[in-house]
């Protein structure tokens, strides 16, 4: 029984994603917002994506940038990459938990708000041939 439990493990180990990624949760600003952005740097270069995040004029630009360096820190450490091969080959907000509160209205009522978080997940990857 253990051979088959190490056989599933080194089959899953294998099929792993070897890609530098990083991922920022319960960040306070709305996955909307956030996929917004994250659609302009899909697929551009590493210091393409960085520039333009810099330069964008939106709430959400400075945490995606914080993870876009953040994959690119991994991808030189943990993996020997260097940051002029590597492009944004994913990105991607799911929503985190939603945080809710209560604002007084009229006649004593109260309206509810959704203050909403998101979680962001950049992929990098380098690019293959003579592309880079």
């Amino acid at each position: 029984m253990a051979t088959r439990i190490r056989e599933k493990a080194e089959r899953r180990e294998e099929q792993k994603d070897k890609r530098p990624y990083a991922v920022a949760k319960y960040i306070r600003i709305s996955p909307y917002k956030v996929r917004s952005v994250l659609d302009v740097i899909r697929g551009k270069s590493y210091n393409e994506a960085v520039g333009i995040l810099k330069m964008l004029n939106k709430s959400s630009s400075m945490p995606i940038l914080k993870v876009v360096d953040s994959a690119a820190a991994n991808a030189e450490n943990n993996l020997g990459m260097t940051k002029d091969t590597l492009y944004v080959a994913e990105c991607y907000a799911d929503q985190g938990p939603t945080l809710k509160r209560w604002r007084a209205r009229a006649k004593g009522r109260g309206a509810s708000i959704l203050k909403r978080t998101s979680h962001i997940t950049v992929i990098l990857d380098e690019f293959k041939g003579k592309e880079a």
